[in-house]
């Protein structure tokens, strides 16, 4: 049974609902309403995947229909958003108690980390809590360790460095990297009350799923596990959608894809020559700037190669969507060289488990690419010059860096499809999860 909020980490959790489908487990997922059509259209193939359909609640504070993070006008929002899903828990029990009756309890719960009354359900209940995040093991373990920081270790100014006792890290973390609220609590601020509910719902939860691979970040497994109460378990699965890679009927949805016009445009481009295409993408949460998309676009108009950027048009020398569009399959085609990113840890997984290189831009916070100036109300701005994405482009797509980026870049993309192979170490945990799983269904939660 899976629980779902935001786009982000919604798509990774139907990935890996398609893996226990495909090993014969039948899954059930709870959303609502609007979110269901992405879902059917995402699992309708997984004939052991159905869905359990409850309203959203309606709060006065957020806009009506508004049953999804990306639907928010603004992110300030969230707050509002997480303490809405909270009305949801009776009708989440109620799918509980349906399930009973008709004989089938389920194993477990996998919910969102967002969703800090579902460890309250699970425990009503007896059944266990798995809790799913949408960042890697090293962001998570760094997250846990700052809460624990005490208050005299804290840095004061933004370029002090943070060390932790409870975590070493192969870089310098500044205060300047890290979320508003993450570091300085503060019980006035509205994002706080959720920071210390989701934990505590966190680390008391059976175990976690890690939407990563043990080569990747195994490193980090040990000190993200250490955080957790009752000895729960990290299980390091990823790459998630790996899995439905593995079988046979993806190669009736690539022929579906070359319908396309995006894919149409990238294999036009491919006559010509490969790894050409850089390709743009920010997400659905990152918010650009006029001036910050101007400085894009320029940059675009003047670039020597083509490109594929989901916002708006620019003259003839790329295409720019405005619709859905499937990335994995845009990564996927191999006239793409390059992928600039605004680092959500979903893209930046798929970026590297096909073999793309990555130009890194951290939409939600502040990096040394950075350049501040004053917007009319007197806020500071970060917005990056035309000149500096311009270097970073050519860099990437014509220099013996970026050669030597897609050469590492295709050695972690044959790690991650290893990880998911038959014996490899997702694969074996996935199993070893199934089945502590299966011969536990009173486990704790």
């Amino acid at each position: 049974m899976g629980v779902m909020t935001k786009d982000g980490h919604t798509i990774p959790l139907l990935d890996i609902s398609k893996a226990f489908a495909i090993r014969g487990l039948k899954v059930v997922i709870i959303t609502t309403p609007s979110n269901a059509p992405f879902i059917v259209f995402e699992t309708f193939k997984h004939h052991n995947i159905s869905m359990s359909i409850i309203s959203f609640p309606r709060v006065p504070e957020l806009p009506e229909g508004c049953e999804n993070t990306a639907d928010l006008p603004s992110m300030a929002m969230l707050s509002t958003f997480v303490e809405a899903t909270k009305k949801m828990k009776q009708p989440f029990e109620r799918v509980h108690i349906d399930m009973i009756a008709d004989g089938h309890p389920p194993i477990c719960v996998i919910s969102d980390f967002f969703l800090s009354s579902t460890l309250d359900s699970c425990h009503s209940f007896k059944i266990t809590r798995i809790v799913s995040h949408g960042m890697g093991a090293l962001s998570m373990a760094i997250c846990k360790s700052l809460t624990l920081l005490p208050l005299r270790t804290k840095p004061s100014l933004e370029l002090d460095p943070i060390e932790s006792p409870t975590l070493t890290l192969p870089f310098t973390l500044q205060k300047v990297d890290i979320p508003k609220g993450l570091l300085d609590y503060n019980p006035n601020y509205p994002y706080a009350r959720i920071i210390v509910e989701t934990r505590e719902a966190d680390i008391n939860s059976w175990g976690v799923l890690v939407h990563s691979f043990e080569e990747l970040e195994g490193d980090h497994v040990g000190a993200f596990e250490s955080f957790y109460f009752n000895n729960a378990k990290a299980y390091c699965l990823g790459t998630f959608f790996l899995y439905n890679e593995l079988k046979q009927e993806v190669e009736a949805e690539k022929v579906q894809m070359q319908s396309y016009s995006y894919i149409k445009r990238l294999e036009k481009q491919a006559s010509f020559d490969g790894h050409t295409v850089i390709y743009l993408s920010f997400g659905t949460q990152a918010h650009l700037l006029v001036d910050q998309l101007n400085e894009i676009a320029f940059v675009l108009d003047m670039a020597e190669h083509p490109f594929i950027w989901v916002k708006e048009r620019v003259k003839e020398k790329g295409l720019v969507l405005h619709d859905w569009v499937d990335q994995r399959s845009i990564l996927s085609h191999p006239a793409i060289g390059g992928f600039l990113s605004h680092c959500g840890w979903n893209s930046m997984l798929e970026s590297i488990s096909i073999g793309v290189p990555l130009l890194a831009w951290p939409m939600l916070g502040v990096s040394e690419l950075m350049i501040p100036h004053r917007g009319d109300s007197g806020e500071k701005i970060m917005t990056i010059g035309c000149d500096v994405i311009c270097d970073r482009v050519k860099a990437l797509m014509e220099g013996g860096k970026g050669r030597k980026a897609r050469e590492k870049a295709q050695v972690l993309g044959r790690m991650a499809r290893g990880a998911v192979e038959k014996g490899g170490s997702s694969d074996k945990k996935l199993d070893q999860l199934i089945g502590q799983l299966s011969n536990n269904k009173n486990g704790k939660s």
